[in-house]
């Protein structure tokens, strides 16, 4: 892609350049199928320009381009909203045993007892820690598991006779999927703006609600990191109104174990596994979004779901239907092995495990903060839950942007934080530490912050031109993205 330069080509040098006529790197063995008759001659061609190299070049060329990679395993992972958090990996050991990896979704119920009797215990799990009545493992995805959310509404008011009741309130801090799901499921959406301390506006909201109200969707704790303090009474008149409440689960490792949305009035929420239960997240999956509902939304879950029967103390376990479902999501029964390895990670802490979960995750976001919050503006001057939104309105008097920030931090040796969101927030630098990281590696971060604060003030110049330590260097990111020049040319 465009670039200033290459430092990736000149450390590792392409393939085609190593190429010496007639070495291999692999021996093909006999063809054991019949020859085939090959397409129309206008169609082939007589040579390819492909490198011709030894296997051990070949390992060592894509081990060492692995290398340039960030990875949770490798570096810090500061990304707000997203918890890149370590994921242990007995999770990974007990994903990978063969009755659960090789076992066939279309296997039948009585060879899979094992594999739903997992299944069932999850849901089981899920519906405890979120306080709802049953919950649904289908959904792939935290977006899905929005989507499912919604549909289970409509279908709701639908089964009511209330299909006239067509919006969906969401705030203005929402994630960008939020709006994007209400859409899919034919609703028209409103936002309802913040107040100064951070919270949705309760008077705009109590504004907005009328006949044709379907529901509300909110994030819990927000994304801007902080608790909505007035959740109670928003769900009260959100029901009154006669709208259901969604919760987006996405930061649910900031409240584990120490409250139930169910209990402050939420009617489905959805929990990302691939967040909060530590399962492998980044590179667009695996992930896992099921859904858990309150008792009215039960009828409405998507399939299948799990049920147990006990008959003379022995348990059976076989996958159920419902005629009033939102139907399938997808072509079996979810991720199953995201769904496994959440388990093993819930098994392994247990209840008190993942309760201080919730206890490291806000006090690393608040230690952030206490240390930063001199040297960066701070919106929302309060105690924040699992991440901590910062915004560089004061370097941008200087030329810096939170753009070049998070570029320089790469030099640093850290990934990047979130940029740009919330939108709400001018210059948002979005940060979640996670519960899984050490206070040495927390004050290693710190201190790079801090000293790009200082550059910033002292030398902007050097910071609008990073990041200089990575293989490629600031890119034209809209040429990039327009025109991405991918093809190998020899030098």
């Amino acid at each position: 892609m465009a670039a200033k330069n290459d430092k990736g080509n000149n450390e590792l040098s392409l393939l085609m350049d190593q190429t010496v006529v007639g070495r291999r790197g692999i021996i093909m063995p006999a063809s054991d199928v019949p020859v085939q008759p090959l397409p129309d001659p206008g169609l082939l061609r007589e040579n390819l320009d492909l490198p011709e190299v030894s296997q051990p070049q070949v390992v060592r060329y894509f081990t060492q381009l692995s290398q340039l990679n960030y990875s949770i395993d490798t570096h810090f992972y500061p990304l707000g909203s997203c918890t890149m958090k370590y994921n242990p990996k007995i999770n990974d050991v007990v994903a990978a045993i063969p009755g659960m990896s090789y076992l066939h979704p279309k296997t039948p119920e009585k060879f899979s007892q094992g594999a739903l009797k997992v299944m069932y215990r999850l849901q089981s799990y899920l519906s405890e820690v979120t306080g709802m009545s049953a919950t649904s493992l289908a959904s792939m995805a935290g977006a899905q598991g929005e989507l499912a959310g919604v549909l289970m509404i409509r279908a709701y008011h639908e089964r009511n006779g209330d299909s006239h009741r067509k919006l969906m309130l969401i705030p203005d801090s929402a994630h960008g999927t939020n709006p994007a799901s209400a859409a899919m499921g034919g609703f028209a959406v409103k936002a309802i703006p913040s107040d100064s301390n951070g919270n949705m506006d309760l008077g705009a909201l109590k504004e907005l609600v009328g006949s044709d109200l379907a529901g509300i969707m909110l994030t819990l704790p927000s994304t801007l990191g902080l608790f909505e303090t007035d959740i109670v009474e928003i769900c009260d008149v959100v029901h009154k109104a006669g709208g259901l409440v969604y919760g987006d689960g996405a930061n649910m490792n900031a409240i584990l174990g120490q409250l139930k949305l169910g209990d402050l009035g939420f009617d489905v929420v959805h929990i990302n596994l691939h967040k909060t239960f530590s399962t492998p997240h980044g590179g667009g999956g695996p992930g896992a979004g099921p859904v858990s509902v309150a008792e009215r939304l039960v009828p409405f879950l998507p399939l299948p779901t799990v049920v147990e029967k006990v008959d003379q103390d022995v348990a059976q376990y076989s996958l159920v239907k419902s005629d009033h479902s939102i139907g399938r999501l997808g072509a079996f029964h979810g991720n199953f092995g995201v769904l496994i390895r959440a388990y093993a990670y819930i098994r392994s802490l247990g209840a008190d495990g993942l309760r201080q979960i919730s206890r490291d995750a806000v006090i690393n976001a608040n230690y952030l903060l206490a240390r930063l919050k001199e040297s960066y503006d701070v919106s929302y001057d309060r105690l924040c839950m699992h991440e901590v939104v910062l915004s560089a309105r004061r370097q941008k008097k200087n030329g810096v942007r939170g753009l070049d920030i998070a570029k320089r931090l790469l030099d640093y040796g850290f990934h990047a934080p979130t940029m740009y969101f919330p939108l709400i927030v001018d210059e948002a630098l979005m940060v979640e530490p996670t519960e899984s990281e050490s206070k040495e590696t927390l004050d290693a971060f710190i201190d790079a912050m801090l000293a790009i604060a200082t550059e910033s003030e002292n030398i902007p110049e050097t910071v609008r031109g990073a990041p200089y330590s990575t293989p490629v260097s600031r890119l034209d990111e809209a040429k990039a993205a327009r025109e991405p020049d991918l093809r190998w040319q020899s030098r």
